[in-house]
């Protein structure tokens, strides 16, 4: 599966998926984005997580990925703070699993977690604040087991909102943690 990092919490694969697209100006540092794609699915209708109108969109095939969507929620309140948020469990035709956790902001109940575990690809929120912290996400992958953990949502030194967190405390943890060769910091994109 080819995973490619669009910036914030969006990515394209294959060519053809890309989610939680972001709307021009929303997420402070970061270009404006043109992509095209298949297929594009957003995680909740925040601005930074729903720009559909930024993907262009290829009739002429369909998407080859299956998507499941498992609800669940933007804040540790049940949603009352921040409301729901969708967590994609994607499977490419090849079976190789990912799950794109949105902005999930609490730690997946029994059944999330049996959804979400044992992927190939676990692409989580880092940053707190607006989502789960260094701490909430690294409980997370060590509950879940994937073999590739790729952290979003979190800020660079050109980019992401100034209250949320640099990737750096979650790097320092999975280090502790052991994990650290499971990890990749995608490329941030050019602008």
């Amino acid at each position: 599966m080819k995973i490619e990092y669009l910036g914030h919490s969006c990515f394209r694969l294959d060519d053809e998926l890309v989610v939680d697209p972001y709307k021009d100006g929303s997420v402070p540092g970061l270009a404006p984005l043109r992509v095209s794609g298949v297929k594009v699915i957003c995680s909740h209708g925040h601005a930074d997580h729903s720009g559909v109108e930024c993907v262009e969109i290829d009739n002429s095939r369909e998407c080859s990925f299956k998507i499941e969507e498992v609800p669940s929620f933007h804040d540790d309140a049940k949603g009352a703070l921040r409301g729901p948020n969708t967590i994609f469990v994607i499977t490419s035709g090849s079976g190789e699993k990912l799950v794109h956790l949105g902005d999930l902001g609490h730690f997946p109940n029994d059944e999330q977690l049996e959804k979400i575990s044992d992927a190939d690809y676990l692409l989580i929120p880092v940053g707190g604040y607006y989502t789960i912290d260094a701490k909430t996400a690294m409980e997370i992958c060590l509950a879940s087991r994937p073999k590739r953990i790729i952290p979003m949502h979190y800020r660079t030194s050109d980019s992401g909102y100034p209250e949320i967190a640099t990737v750096d405390e979650f790097l320092k943890l999975a280090e502790e943690a052991g994990i650290s060769n499971e990890v990749k910091v995608m490329e941030k994109p050019p602008k």
